[in-house]
Order: structure tokens, then C-alpha cells, then sequence
């Protein structure tokens, strides 16, 4: 599922993450959505979300079910 809506993304949800250090190469992270820090409804590179993980914080590029 798309990340770049606020609507899909609820805590607790697992995601891919791209964190600022590998927007270059586009290396996922996965973990769970800890805080979603993006207020707008949607956002063109995804919304911005903390991971339970580390507090590793970036922008969901996919929601896994």
C-alpha cells in the first residue's frame, strides 16, 4: 500500500522507511510506526513517521499487511 497518505498509516503499522542518509540509495528500513510526524493529508515523498525501532525517523515509501 502507498505511503504518501496520511490516512493509511496508523501506529502500531509495520512500513518501509527510507531514512535521510539513504535517500541516495534507496535502502529500505522496516519497523512499526512509533509517531507520524507529517500533518498534512498526503505528501508527494511520503509521510514522515518515527519507528518503534531505534526512533529511526523517515519517510514511508510502503505499508506492509
Amino acid at each position: 500500500m502507498d505511503g504518501k497518505k496520511r490516512a493509511n498509516i496508523k501506529i502500531g503499522t509495520l512500513v518501509d522507511i527510507v531514512l535521510k542518509k539513504d535517500q541516495k540509495s534507496g535502502t529500505l528500513t522496516r519497523g512499526h510506526v512509533k509517531r507520524i510526524l507529517t500533518n498534512s493529508p498526503q505528501h508527494p515523498h511520503g509521510i514522515k513517521v518515527m519507528l518503534e525501532e531505534q526512533n529511526q525517523v523517515g519517510r514511508v515509501q510502503e505499508i506492509i499487511q
